[in-house]
Protein backbone atom coordinates (compact mmCIF):
# COMPACT_ATOMS: atom_id res chain seq x y z
CA UNK A 1 0.00 0.00 0.00
CA UNK A 2 1.58 3.24 -1.06
CA UNK A 3 1.98 6.66 1.57
CA UNK A 4 -1.73 8.26 1.31
CA UNK A 5 -1.63 11.47 -0.93
CA UNK A 6 -3.24 13.88 1.85
CA UNK A 7 -3.49 16.55 -0.70
CA UNK A 8 -5.86 14.80 -2.99
CA UNK A 9 -7.56 13.22 0.37
CA UNK A 10 -8.42 17.02 1.92
CA UNK A 11 -9.60 18.34 -1.97
CA UNK A 12 -11.46 15.39 -2.27
CA UNK A 13 -13.03 16.47 1.16
CA UNK A 14 -13.61 20.04 0.15
CA UNK A 15 -15.37 18.36 -2.81
CA UNK A 16 -17.88 15.90 -1.32
CA UNK A 17 -18.76 19.29 0.73
CA UNK A 18 -19.29 21.35 -1.64
CA UNK A 19 -21.29 19.09 -4.14
CA UNK A 20 -23.60 18.11 -1.02
CA UNK A 21 -24.23 21.79 -0.43
CA UNK A 22 -24.43 22.39 -4.45
CA UNK A 23 -26.84 19.98 -4.56
CA UNK A 24 -28.89 21.11 -1.92
CA UNK A 25 -29.02 24.56 -3.10
CA UNK A 26 -29.51 23.78 -6.55
CA UNK A 27 -32.59 21.72 -5.61
CA UNK A 28 -34.28 25.08 -3.99
CA UNK A 29 -32.75 26.92 -7.12
CA UNK A 30 -34.72 24.75 -9.31
CA UNK A 31 -38.07 24.78 -7.58
CA UNK A 32 -37.83 28.52 -7.75
CA UNK A 33 -36.59 28.11 -11.76
CA UNK A 34 -40.13 25.97 -11.78
CA UNK A 35 -42.36 28.50 -10.36
CA UNK A 36 -40.86 31.40 -12.40
CA UNK A 37 -42.16 29.21 -15.57
CA UNK A 38 -45.25 28.87 -13.79
CA UNK A 39 -45.43 32.34 -13.19
CA UNK A 40 -44.88 32.55 -16.88
CA UNK A 41 -48.09 30.35 -17.62
CA UNK A 42 -50.56 32.16 -15.98
CA UNK A 43 -48.92 35.99 -16.81
CA UNK A 44 -47.21 35.81 -20.02
CA UNK A 45 -44.74 39.28 -19.52
CA UNK A 46 -42.10 39.58 -22.09
CA UNK A 47 -38.75 37.46 -21.85
CA UNK A 48 -39.86 35.78 -18.36
CA UNK A 49 -40.16 32.32 -20.38
CA UNK A 50 -36.37 33.19 -21.15
CA UNK A 51 -35.67 33.82 -18.28
CA UNK A 52 -37.17 30.31 -16.64
CA UNK A 53 -35.05 28.31 -19.66
CA UNK A 54 -32.12 29.82 -18.53
CA UNK A 55 -32.29 29.45 -14.97
CA UNK A 56 -33.91 26.04 -15.44
CA UNK A 57 -30.92 24.71 -17.87
CA UNK A 58 -28.47 26.78 -15.24
CA UNK A 59 -29.82 24.67 -12.58
CA UNK A 60 -29.59 21.35 -14.21
CA UNK A 61 -26.06 21.74 -15.49
CA UNK A 62 -25.01 22.64 -11.86
CA UNK A 63 -26.99 19.84 -10.20
CA UNK A 64 -25.06 17.28 -12.36
CA UNK A 65 -22.09 19.39 -11.68
CA UNK A 66 -22.30 19.18 -8.04
CA UNK A 67 -23.17 15.18 -8.50
CA UNK A 68 -20.07 14.70 -10.54
CA UNK A 69 -18.30 16.77 -7.62
CA UNK A 70 -19.38 15.37 -5.23
CA UNK A 71 -18.87 11.42 -6.73
CA UNK A 72 -15.55 13.19 -7.51
CA UNK A 73 -15.16 13.92 -3.87
CA UNK A 74 -15.93 10.42 -2.74
CA UNK A 75 -13.56 8.46 -5.72
CA UNK A 76 -10.53 10.79 -4.61
CA UNK A 77 -10.62 10.32 -0.99
CA UNK A 78 -11.44 6.71 -1.63
CA UNK A 79 -8.36 6.35 -4.13
CA UNK A 80 -5.74 8.78 -1.91
CA UNK A 81 -3.24 6.46 -1.51
CA UNK A 82 -3.48 3.71 -5.28
CA UNK A 83 -1.44 5.36 -7.42
CA UNK A 84 -3.10 3.29 -9.78
CA UNK A 85 -6.60 4.63 -9.91
CA UNK A 86 -4.83 8.13 -10.42
CA UNK A 87 -7.03 7.98 -14.01
CA UNK A 88 -10.51 8.09 -13.18
CA UNK A 89 -9.32 11.18 -10.27
CA UNK A 90 -8.15 13.05 -13.56
CA UNK A 91 -11.31 12.10 -15.73
CA UNK A 92 -13.54 13.03 -12.86
CA UNK A 93 -11.51 16.44 -11.81
CA UNK A 94 -11.43 17.61 -15.32
CA UNK A 95 -15.37 16.85 -15.70
CA UNK A 96 -15.76 18.99 -13.14
CA UNK A 97 -13.70 21.59 -13.94
CA UNK A 98 -15.79 21.87 -17.28
CA UNK A 99 -19.00 22.00 -15.76
CA UNK A 100 -17.51 24.83 -13.58
CA UNK A 101 -16.99 26.51 -16.93
CA UNK A 102 -20.01 25.98 -18.10
CA UNK A 103 -21.97 27.37 -15.38
CA UNK A 104 -19.30 30.45 -15.48
CA UNK A 105 -20.77 31.12 -19.47
CA UNK A 106 -24.26 30.94 -18.25
CA UNK A 107 -23.66 33.21 -15.73
CA UNK A 108 -22.05 35.40 -18.21
CA UNK A 109 -24.67 34.84 -20.88
CA UNK A 110 -27.79 35.88 -17.95
CA UNK A 111 -25.68 38.91 -16.80
CA UNK A 112 -24.39 37.44 -13.28
CA UNK A 113 -21.04 37.97 -13.79
CA UNK A 114 -20.64 41.93 -13.03
CA UNK A 115 -19.04 42.28 -9.69
CA UNK A 116 -16.26 41.14 -7.41
CA UNK A 117 -18.36 38.79 -5.54
CA UNK A 118 -19.24 36.49 -8.28
CA UNK A 119 -15.88 36.50 -9.76
CA UNK A 120 -14.67 35.42 -6.68
CA UNK A 121 -17.19 32.44 -6.27
CA UNK A 122 -16.32 31.58 -9.94
CA UNK A 123 -12.36 31.55 -9.04
CA UNK A 124 -13.02 29.58 -5.95
CA UNK A 125 -15.49 27.12 -7.52
CA UNK A 126 -12.21 26.51 -9.65
CA UNK A 127 -10.05 26.53 -7.52
CA UNK A 128 -10.74 23.09 -6.08
CA UNK A 129 -11.03 20.99 -9.01
CA UNK A 130 -7.73 22.74 -9.68
CA UNK A 131 -5.98 21.75 -6.96
CA UNK A 132 -8.17 18.23 -6.81
CA UNK A 133 -6.29 17.56 -10.43
CA UNK A 134 -3.09 18.46 -8.84
CA UNK A 135 -3.39 16.11 -6.06
CA UNK A 136 -4.66 12.99 -8.73
CA UNK A 137 -1.31 14.23 -10.93
CA UNK A 138 0.87 13.62 -8.20
CA UNK A 139 -0.54 10.16 -7.29
CA UNK A 140 -0.16 9.44 -10.95
CA UNK A 141 3.58 10.25 -10.94
CA UNK A 142 3.51 7.68 -8.05
CA UNK A 143 2.85 5.11 -10.59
Amino acid sequence: MEKTNYFLKVTGILMIIGGSFGFIFGFFVLLFGVLIGIAAIHNPAPGVEQVALLVETGVVLALVGTVIQFIAGIVGVKNADKPEKAKICIILGILNALFVLASLILDYIGGGIHNFYNVFLVLFGLLVPTLYLVGAYQNKAKE
